[in-house]
């Protein structure tokens, strides 16, 4: 089963569930603006991607700036409570499977959970 950190506003994020439907992999979506993952589901999934939460900041969000988030003397937990506070910062789409997840940027990337 795998899992989709989806904005159905992002055009990235519509074909990655476009490239997985056409295989006949129906997700489980997760609409992650209306519903935000919780702090300890964030850790979960920076693990799973084996990535920091800088990584998976979206820099070029207003929210971003105007939070100062640039700033490198801000910690993981501080990255994790903006994005709890701002999903609109986490990089999407985002495709999990088990103890593997992609950021799917190319949205082909999230036809290697299908390997």
């Amino acid at each position: 089963m795998i899992t989709l950190y989806h904005n159905p506003r992002c055009s990235k994020s519509r074909e990655a569930l476009e490239l997985l439907e056409a295989r006949g992999v129906q997700p489980d979506i997760v609409r992650y603006l209306e519903t935000p993952p919780d702090a300890a589901t964030l850790k979960q999934l920076l693990r799973t991607l084996g990535i920091s939460a800088r990584e998976l900041l979206r820099t070029k969000e207003d929210e971003y700036r105007e939070l100062g988030l640039d700033d490198p003397s801000l910690g993981e937990d501080a990255l994790i409570a903006a994005m709890v506070a701002h999903p609109c910062l986490i990089e999407r789409p985002v495709a999990v499977c088990g103890q593997r997840a992609v950021i799917g940027r190319p949205p082909e990337k999230v036809l290697e959970l299908l390997k």
